[in-house]
């Protein structure tokens, strides 16, 4: 049922559109179901109810994604990266090492080969 205020008659609600159009009654004295139902303030009332709907979900995305990641940080162990990075720092280290062996090795040689040493 579409009251409209304006032309006070009651008639069957146009089921193929959401809103009421123009010509049949105006949307500010549209009344939906019971007469006191207001158009617009049925439209922004929902909009307002939807918006903070969207915002609560925000909100409790952004906890639950601080929360596992503070977990994460408080179990103790080290994540993907830390463990990636300190088997590269291991990786450089044990190479620097057999770098400065095989140079002090030549250079064992050259002294040796001019009597240096």
């Amino acid at each position: 049922c579409l009251w409209c205020a304006s032309s006070r008659r009651c008639m069957e609600y146009p089921v193929r559109r959401i809103l009421p159009p123009a010509d049949l009654c105006e949307l500010r004295s549209a009344r939906w179901g019971v007469c006191w139902v207001n158009f617009e303030a049925l439209i922004i009332a929902m909009s307002v109810v939807g918006g903070t709907l969207l915002i609560m979900l925000g909100v409790c995305c952004c906890c639950c994604c601080c929360k596992k990641k503070s977990k994460r940080q408080v179990s103790g162990g080290p994540d993907k990266d830390d463990e990636r990075a300190a088997r590269e720092r291991e990786k450089r280290r044990v190479r620097q090492e057999e770098r400065r062996a095989e140079m002090k090795s030549r250079h064992d040689e050259i002294r040796r080969k001019y009597g240096t040493v």
